[in-house]
């Protein structure tokens, strides 16, 4: 039986939770032990915890807020936009990623793609 909709909608608020104000170790906590991140979509694939902490482990430290803008889950499975702010020093970047994740039937994440490309930074 497929993760339900409320576990799902409750990882979805979790992973942006965390992505604004958590560590490597509780984000990599939501995925499967065998899971994938390809973060942006055409970059290197990384599979299991090692590889996705040391992808998370770079968000540590920044300055940073997140919001989900919206969802759509079905089938197991969700889409969604969220926005990343990250302040460095006197510059602002902003990010609107679309993610889609899959889940195994506990709830935990099996894979995770981010739709975004260069173009969608905005810096101010």
């Amino acid at each position: 039986m497929a993760a339900s909709a409320d576990r799902i909608g409750q990882i979805v608020d979790d992973y942006i939770r965390l992505v604004g104000s958590g560590t490597a170790d509780e984000i990599v906590a939501l995925y499967a032990a065998d899971a994938t991140v390809e973060d942006p979509v055409g970059s290197d694939v990384r599979t299991g915890h090692a590889a996705i902490r040391e992808f998370y482990a770079g968000l540590e430290g920044l300055e940073k807020e997140t919001r989900l803008i919206t969802s759509r889950i079905a089938g197991g499975e969700v889409v969604f936009h969220f926005e990343i702010i990250t302040r460095a020093g006197d510059k602002t970047y902003t990010l609107s990623p679309i993610d889609a994740m899959t889940f195994d039937d506990s709830g935990v994440i099996t894979t995770m793609r981010a739709f975004w490309g260069d173009g969608d930074m905005v810096i101010s």
